[in-house]
C-alpha cells in the first residue's frame, strides 16, 4: 500500500512516496519556480542521489504531472505506475473554522477552501490547484486535506478572539486561526515521549521557525494560543513577512505613499521581514554571513528576529503557568545555530539554559536533541519535524475509516519504541561528520 502526500506551496510541488506494509520512504522531492521560467525537480530516491531535471511548469497542474512522471520513469521512479498509489494526502493551509480535523476531499471541502483563499492568497489557491491537479491524474483513489488550521481550533475564545466588532466575527469570520499545525502536533506529540509524560497533562512552548515562522503554546496536549493570526503575516519575524506591526501602520502608509491596500497587503507579505530589514537577504545563512562581516542591517535583522521570538517565549510561559519543555523545529530551529544562540541567550531567568556546546553541534533532521544544560529548569529540545508523515497517517486512517481528531487518535510516532528508518540511516552519515551528535541525542524516558 502505498500513499502519495503533496505540498503544493505558491511556487512550488513538495511530495514524498510512502510504503505503508514497510513503513519506509521510497521517494521525495520538490518542484521549484512552479509559474516562472526555469522550473526544475530534485527529486530523491531512497538509497540513491539527488537528481535535478530542468522542465517549466507554467501550473501546478504541470508540476503534479512532472511528478507522477518522475516518478513513474523506468530510471528514476519508485513503482510502476500510478495505480500502485491508494490514497493521497494534501496540506491544505486555510481550513477556516469549518475543520477541526483531515477530510477526505468532497465539493464542499474543496468550496470551504475556495472561500478561505482571501485571508491565505499565498497558499490556499496553490493547495486547491495541486488537488484538482492530483484528481485528474488519481481519479480513483480517495483525496485527503490535512489542514494547518485544523490542530489550533482547540484554542479558547480568549486566545482566538479580536477585540473588534461583534460584527466582524460573526458576518466576516475574523479571528485568530493559526498554522503550522502538522508540524505542531508532530513535535507535541514527541515531546510528550520524550519527556516520558501523558501527552493530554503536558505544556510546551513550540517555535516552528523556518522561512514562515510561529510559536504555539500547548496547554495539555492542546493548541491553547499561537503567534499567526487570521492569516500567516501576523506573529514573528519571517522572511518576506513582517510580522506583528502597528494595525494603523497600513494606513499612515497609504496616507503618506498613495499605496493602494492592494500594495501595501503585498508589501507586508512579499517584501517586509528579513528582506524589508536587509534589504537584500531571506536566507538566515545570507544573513549570518553578512553578519560575520559587519553587516549592520543584517545584525539588526538578527537581534529583531531574536527579540520578536524571545517575546512570544516569554508571554506564552506566563498564559501557559507551567511549561515542560521549550521545543524549537524547522528549518531554521533544526538547523541555524546561530539564530538559536540568539533566541536562548538570556532567558536563564525563566528557567532555560542552553549549552552553547551543545547547541553548536545540533544540526540534523535525523535526531531529536537535547541543548540545555543540566541544570536547566527546563528542558529544550529540538525536534525535526515531519508534517509529510502526519499527513500519511492522517490519509491511511482516512481510507481505513479510523481516523479522529488527535485527542482521540494515536499516532505510531507517539511510541517510544518509533524509528524512523530514513532518519536512522541517515543519521549513522550525521555522525560520522559530526560525531558530537551522539552527545546530546534525546532518548525517551
Amino acid at each position: 500500500m502505498v500513499i502519495l502526500t503533496l505540498n503544493c506551496g505558491s511556487s512550488s510541488a513538495k511530495y514524498q512516496v510512502y510504503n505503508w506494509e514497510t513503513k519506509d520512504v521510497l521517494a521525495v522531492g520538490i518542484v521549484e519556480k512552479v509559474t516562472f521560467p526555469g522550473s526544475f525537480i530534485n527529486h530523491t530516491v531512497k538509497g540513491r542521489e539527488e537528481v535535478t531535471m530542468q522542465q517549466d511548469c507554467p501550473t501546478h497542474t504541470n508540476a503534479v504531472e512532472l511528478i507522477i512522471k518522475t516518478l513513474t520513469s523506468k530510471d528514476l521512479g519508485v513503482i510502476s505506475d500510478m495505480s500502485v498509489i491508494t490514497a493521497v494526502g494534501h496540506r491544505v493551509v486555510h481550513g477556516g473554522s469549518n475543520f477541526t480535523k483531515s477530510v477526505i476531499v468532497d465539493d464542499a471541502a474543496m468550496k470551504a477552501f475556495a472561500e478561505m483563499q482571501e485571508m491565505s492568497p499565498l497558499h490556499n489557491p496553490a493547495n486547491i490547484m495541486g488537488i484538482e491537479a492530483a484528481k485528474k491524474v488519481l481519479p480513483n483513489v480517495p483525496h485527503c486535506a490535512i489542514m494547518d488550521t485544523a490542530w489550533h481550533q482547540t484554542m479558547p475564545p480568549e486566545a482566538y478572539r479580536y477585540a473588534i466588532p461583534q460584527e466582524w466575527f460573526e458576518k466576516y469570520q475574523a479571528r485568530r486561526y493559526g498554522f503550522h499545525g502538522t508540524s505542531f502536533l508532530y513535535t507535541a506529540k514527541r515531546a510528550a515521549v520524550l519527556l516520558g509524560q501523558d501527552p493530554f497533562k503536558t505544556n510546551l512552548v513550540i517555535c516552528h521557525l523556518g522561512n514562515g515562522a510561529s510559536v504555539n503554546a500547548v496547554k495539555d496536549g492542546c493548541s491553547f494560543d499561537t503567534s499567526m493570526g487570521l492569516t500567516p503575516l501576523e506573529g514573528l519575524v519571517m522572511g518576506t513577512r513582517s510580522g506583528d506591526v502597528d494595525p494603523a501602520l497600513p494606513f499612515y502608509i497609504m496616507r503618506k505613499t498613495g499605496m493602494s491596500v492592494a500594495d501595501v497587503d503585498s508589501t507586508l507579505n512579499k517584501k517586509s521581514g528579513l528582506l524589508g530589514l536587509t534589504g537584500q537577504y531571506t536566507d538566515r545563512r545570507d544573513i549570518q554571513a553578512a553578519a560575520e562581516k559587519g553587516d549592520d542591517q543584517a545584525l539588526l535583522a538578527q537581534r529583531v528576529e531574536a527579540h520578536r521570538v524571545k517575546k512570544y517565549i516569554g508571554g506564552y510561559m506566563a498564559a501557559l503557568g507551567r511549561v515542560d519543555a521549550l521545543v524549537l523545529t524547522a528549518g531554521v530551529g533544526e538547523f541555524a545555530w546561530f539564530m538559536r544562540e540568539k533566541i536562548l541567550d538570556g532567558l536563564d531567568g525563566i528557567g532555560m539554559t542552553f549549552d552553547p556546546a551543545k547547541n553548536l553541534v545540533a544540526r540534523t533532521r535525523n535526531a531529536e536533541t537535547l541543548i540545555s544544560k543540566p541544570e536547566s529548569k527546563i528542558p529544550i529540545f529540538i525536534i525535526p519535524t515531519d508534517e509529510e508523515l502526519v499527513m500519511t497517517e492522517d490519509a491511511f486512517a482516512l481510507m481505513q475509516g479510523t481516523y479522529d481528531t488527535h485527542t482521540n487518535f494515536t499516532y505510531s510516532f507517539q511510541s517510544k519504541d518509533y524509528i524512523n528508518k530514513g532518519r536512522a540511516e541517515g543519521l549513522e552519515h550525521d555522525l560520522v561528520k559530526n560525531p558530537g551528535l551522539a552527545g546530546i541525542i534525546a532518548r525517551p524516558k
